[in-house]
C-alpha cells in the first residue's frame, strides 16, 4: 500500500485486519491463498483510491470456499461480527457463488439466512451492501468445484438478492478527447431463479418487464471491470492490471463512502434511489449509459446467448456507470 500510496499522491491509508473466526497461516505457493491475498490488495487498493480517508476493515476467514455451502456460512458470521461491533455501514463483496450451486436444500437454507440478514440491516440499521455479479458472462459454474459453466442462464449469488446493490462490468477505454465505454464480455448478469422482482425494479418500461418475467434482474448499476483497462494496482511486488467485477465493486464501495459522508450520514438500502434517478430528468447527468457489447458466453462447447447492452436498464450494465460529481448529491436527494 506504501508503494501504491507514493505512486498516485494518496494519504497513509486506515487499515484494520480482523479474524474472528481465527487463520490459516498463509502459503504463498498455495495458489488459493495468493489468489485470495491478490483480491483482497485489488479490492483495498481501489476503495482507498476512490475515498482515500475512508476507515476500511478487512475481514479474513480460514475458510475460502463459496461455491457451495461450507465456506459461505463463515462470510455470514464475519459480517454479522461486523454489524455487531460497529465496524462500518458498508459491505464490498468480491464473493460470489454460482445459483446453480445453491440450488439444493441446504443451499437454499443459506440463501435464506444471508438474505433476511440483509434485509434487516439495510432497512432497519443503514447499511449499504455493494457485490459483484461475477465474471464469466450470461452463465457461471455449474458445479461446486468450479470446473464447468452451466450451459444455462445462470446469475450469482449475493449480487441477485434485492437488498444488494448489484454491480456489474463495463470496459473503458481512453479515446481522446473522451472516453469510450462499451459492456465487458465477463459482466455477469440476467434473471434470478431464486428472487423475484422487487419493487424498485417494477416501474420499468414494458419491454424490460417481459424480459424480466417477474423475476429479480441484476446488475443494478456498473463499473470498468475488464482487465484490460482496469486501473493499475500494486500486488505481490509488481504492478499488474486486474479486473473483474471485484474492481468494479470496491469502486462502487468508494462512492458509496463518499456519499454517505456528504450526506452526514448513512444512505442504507439505496437500490429505491438508484432507480428514482434512472427515471428522473437528470438521469443522463447521473449515469453514462452503455449501449453496445453483450455478456454472450463462447466457451468450448458451452454457448450461452446472453444479454445485449442497450439504452436504459439492460442485464448487462444495469444503468450504467456513475458520473460521480453529478451522481452523489443527486443520489442523497433522491434518498431523502
Amino acid at each position: 500500500m506504501d508503494v501504491f500510496d507514493k505512486q498516485f499522491g494518496l494519504p497513509p491509508i486506515t487499515i484494520q485486519v480482523v479474524s474472528p473466526l481465527g487463520t490459516a497461516p498463509f502459503d504463498p505457493n498455495n495458489r488459493e491463498m495468493g489468489g485470495w491475498a491478490g483480491e483482497t490488495e485489488l479490492d483495498v487498493q481501489i476503495m482507498h483510491a476512490i475515498a482515500p480517508d475512508a476507515h476500511i476493515v478487512v475481514m479474513t476467514s480460514p475458510v475460502d470456499e463459496t461455491e457451495g455451502t461450507i465456506g459461505m456460512p463463515e462470510f455470514l458470521k464475519l459480517e454479522q461480527y461486523a454489524v455487531a461491533h460497529h465496524l462500518g455501514q458498508i459491505f464490498s463483496q468480491s464473493f460470489v457463488a454460482s445459483e446453480a450451486t445453491l440450488a439444493d436444500s441446504a443451499g437454499q437454507k443459506l440463501v435464506k439466512s444471508f438474505t433476511d440478514f440483509y434485509s434487516q440491516i439495510t432497512t432497519q440499521q443503514g447499511f449499504t451492501i455493494v457485490s459483484g455479479t461475477g465474471d464469466n458472462g450470461a452463465t457461471d459454474w455449474a458445479d461446486i468445484a468450479a470446473t464447468k459453466l452451466s450451459p444455462n442462464p445462470t446469475v450469482n449469488f449475493p449480487a441477485d438478492v434485492p437488498w444488494v446493490t448489484s454491480v456489474g462490468g463495463t470496459t473503458l477505454r481512453n479515446t481522446p478527447p473522451s472516453y469510450d465505454e462499451s459492456a465487458w464480455t465477463g459482466s455477469g448478469g440476467g434473471t434470478s431463479k431464486f428472487f423475484s422482482e422487487p419493487d424498485f425494479q417494477k416501474g420499468m418500461p414494458s419491454t424490460i418487464q417481459s424480459q424480466l418475467a417477474g423475476q429479480r434482474g441484476i446488475p443494478d448499476i456498473a463499473g470498468d471491470a475488464n482487465p484490460e483497462t482496469a486501473m493499475v494496482n500494486y500486488i505481490f511486488g509488481h504492478w499488474t492490471q486486474v479486473g473483474g467485477t471485484s474492481a468494479s465493486t470496491p469502486l462502487w464501495a468508494g462512492i458509496v463512502a463518499i456519499a454517505n459522508q456528504m450526506a452526514g450520514h448513512p444512505l442504507g438500502f439505496i437500490n429505491p434511489g438508484l432507480y428514482k434517478l434512472a427515471a428522473s430528468q437528470n438521469a443522463q447527468k447521473d449515469y453514462r449509459d452503455i449501449t453496445r457489447g453483450s455478456n454472450e458466453v463462447a466457451d468450448g462447447n458451452i454457448h450461452v446467448k446472453g444479454f445485449q447492452a442497450a439504452p436504459g436498464w439492460d442485464a448487462v450494465t444495469g444503468w450504467g456507470s456513475p458520473q460521480a460529481s453529478q451522481f452523489i448529491p443527486d443520489l442523497i436527494a433522491a434518498m431523502k
